[in-house]
């Protein structure tokens, strides 16, 4: 009981702290939201930050027991960028890393520790390439570990297994994985639970 009683207490104290952040960012983060640990948020000048309702954010090390080991750090990195979070996503250690577009639709799950980005980060290392936006659609999940790369665009209701990483697009009700992450099998209706 006192357990319980201490995590709403932390989990409502780190979300009245992060809305301060969110505020103090910039970062338009609509009602329903919850964090439990504090997140990083850090907004270019020009860009746009949007986190739609409902979302969960996981940055404690305790707060996910499979093992977070950092914050959720959401952030633009230059004019014009644009993040895009539909309702209901929930995020573990989460990092979301933009230069130019990043869009998760609703019910996104992100697994401890993923990584999303459409940037390759050194813009002044001739060896890399323009950035590339990502969207994420409805109702995918990424698992621990796994990280998405620029340039990709992820199906609907698609399972990416832990450690996969991401560099072609996916399409949508499928479990994909490994690295560089391929289809492994369709999703039916009833595993992605339609008919149950």
């Amino acid at each position: 009981m006192v357990e319980c009683l201490r995590r709403i207490f932390i989990t409502r104290w780190h979300t009245f702290c992060s809305r301060l952040l969110a505020r103090w960012w910039g970062v338009e983060l609509a009602p329903g939201c919850s964090f439990n640990g504090l997140p990083l948020f850090r907004r270019h000048p020009g860009s746009r930050i949007r986190i739609g309702p409902g979302c969960m954010f996981f940055s404690a090390p305790k707060s996910n027991l499979i093992g977070v080991n950092r914050p959720c750090i959401v952030s633009t990195h230059r004019e014009g960028a644009h993040i895009h979070i539909g309702p209901n996503c929930s995020f573990s250690g989460t990092v979301i890393g933009c230069a130019a577009k990043i869009v998760l639709a609703e019910n996104v799950r992100c697994g401890a520790n993923t990584a999303i980005t459409d940037t390759d980060w050194h813009r002044d290392d001739p060896r890399t390439g323009p950035d590339a936006p990502v969207m994420i659609e409805k109702g995918v999940w990424l698992g621990i570990n796994v990280t998405v790369l620029k340039g990709v665009t992820i199906g609907e209701n698609t399972f990416v297994a832990a450690g996969s990483i991401v560099t072609r697009s996916l399409p949508a009700n499928v479990v994909a994985g490994g690295v560089p992450a391929k289809v492994l099998r369709l999703i039916n209706n009833y595993q992605a639970g339609v008919d149950r």
